[in-house]
């Protein structure tokens, strides 16, 4: 595997704020006249469902390329390690070796940069809204709603319509009403 622009996230789901980064990471390799590939890695691919990780690895890999539509970017599965002193190595056995790390987190930059890496930090855009609790949360409130166009209004001020289309259309927004604190649905 080549080195490559690596964008990592868990993508729990994929919203507005992972696409303003995608993005940011397309522009860059543009300006810089880099011959780096975009390589998205999907971090915590083996979790078990949750509320704070509803989707499956595939699931969230079909999310992202329903965004990504026909575009040319290497997508990978890292599964977790729980030892961040040792997790760039780790995660280089599956988006490979140093190239850099495109990132909003200076934590991930600064853990990348002690393993050899490069690294570019992105700015943060609309933070207090593109929160993933925040967007799971509002995806559970909306899960036991039946108005399907009124699902999709609401989803889709901070998830990128083609997600919010793939979630509707993948059943992929009931499961959670049923997750949570005490096992009572939502609603």
């Amino acid at each position: 595997m080549e080195p490559a622009l690596i964008v990592l996230g868990r993508f729990q789901p994929f919203h507005n704020g992972h696409a303003a980064l995608i993005e940011s990471a397309f522009r860059y390799l543009e300006i810089s006249n880099s011959n780096l590939q975009l390589r998205i890695c999907i971090g915590s691919s083996e979790v078990e469902q949750s509320l704070n990780n509803p989707w499956d690895v595939t699931e969230r890999e079909e999310m992202i390329r329903s965004w990504l539509q026909d575009s040319d970017v290497e997508i990978v599965h890292v599964p977790d390690l729980g030892d961040p002193p040792n997790y760039v190595r780790h995660a280089e056995k599956f988006h490979g070796p140093a190239g850099v790390i495109f990132t909003t987190d200076e934590e991930t930059a600064n853990l990348y940069i002690s393993a050899g890496w490069n690294a570019e930090i992105s700015d943060l855009i609309n933070r207090n809204d593109w929160q993933g609790w925040r967007i799971r949360a509002t995806i559970q409130m909306m899960s036991t709603v039946t108005d399907e166009e009124g699902v999709k209004t609401v989803l889709r001020e901070n998830i990128p319509e083609q997600v919010v289309n793939w979630l509707v259309e993948n059943d992929a927004i009931k499961r959670l009403a049923f997750m949570g604190m005490g096992g009572e649905p939502v609603g």
